[in-house]
């Protein structure tokens, strides 16, 4: 059964997708990196049908680790509150392709998107016996466009998801925005660090750098949020970088 699902799904992209991969291919990859919020979701999941209504807008924080697989940081509404979890995905072949099995994701991929405002993401799970697909819409900012919902609807139907297996995500983002707390404590003043945009990723994800810029981030400035780790590098809502110098502040 498990293997039969995964099948019909990747069938039903394959016959949605072929344009659509080939304008993503023109795309810079790490554009997906950065906080986004889980608005609107469609999921084969046995328990969606009767816990939808009530699932609240999640938070995502997507980057890169050293050795480029794709980190993914969720913090969503549990039954005993705020659960955050984390995974790391190994990239395919193909570019837009992620999975790590041992974690029970067997597919990840970027459905459509324009990286600005809105992505559709398709992701394949099996945990324990049950294998089931979803399908989600990522957005930056906590309020859809309508462009961004007709999208995921497309998707969604495309892919055979049925109106009871779909949901707007409950306006609810207390847990969404602890998943961006260790970034907003960045902007408790201003933050001027000089960035290296990333302009021209290579089939492996390894990045090439050009147009060195300088990002200024007023203090408390409204939906910038910013992280620098150990390895100096910053994420910023919408895009990448990596300091020049030193983490400034």
């Amino acid at each position: 059964m498990k293997v039969v699902l995964l099948t019909a799904a990747l069938l039903a992209l394959v016959s949605m997708s072929w344009v659509q991969a080939v304008w993503l291919g023109r795309l810079d990859p790490n554009q997906l990196l950065g906080p986004w919020y889980i608005l609107a979701m469609a999921s084969r999941a046995k328990n969606f049908m009767v816990e939808k209504d009530m699932k609240n807008v999640e938070g995502v924080m997507v980057t890169l680790t050293p050795d480029n697989k794709l980190r993914v940081q969720s913090s969503r509404h549990g039954p005993d509150g705020c659960r955050q979890n984390t995974v790391e995905l190994l990239k395919r072949e193909s570019r837009w392709v992620f999975e790590n099995p041992s974690l029970g994701v067997l597919d990840y991929r970027v459905l459509g998107t324009n990286f600005k405002d809105y992505a559709v993401i398709f992701t394949q799970l099996e945990f324990g016996d049950e294998a089931f697909n979803t399908v989600e819409l990522y957005s930056r900012t906590e309020m859809a466009s309508h462009k961004a919902m007709q999208l995921f609807t497309k998707w969604s139907q495309g892919l055979g998801f049925k109106s009871h297996q779909q949901a707007q995500l409950q306006k609810d983002l207390t847990c969404a925005h602890k998943i961006f707390q260790p970034m907003s404590l960045l902007v408790g003043k201003s933050l001027k660090v000089r960035m290296m945009a990333v302009t021209s990723p290579t089939p492996t994800l390894a990045l090439v750098f050009s147009e060195c810029h300088t990002l200024e981030i007023a203090a408390q400035r409204p939906g910038v949020l910013v992280e620098v780790d150990r390895h100096c590098l910053c994420s910023v809502a919408g895009g990448a970088g990596v300091l020049l110098d030193s983490c400034l502040g």
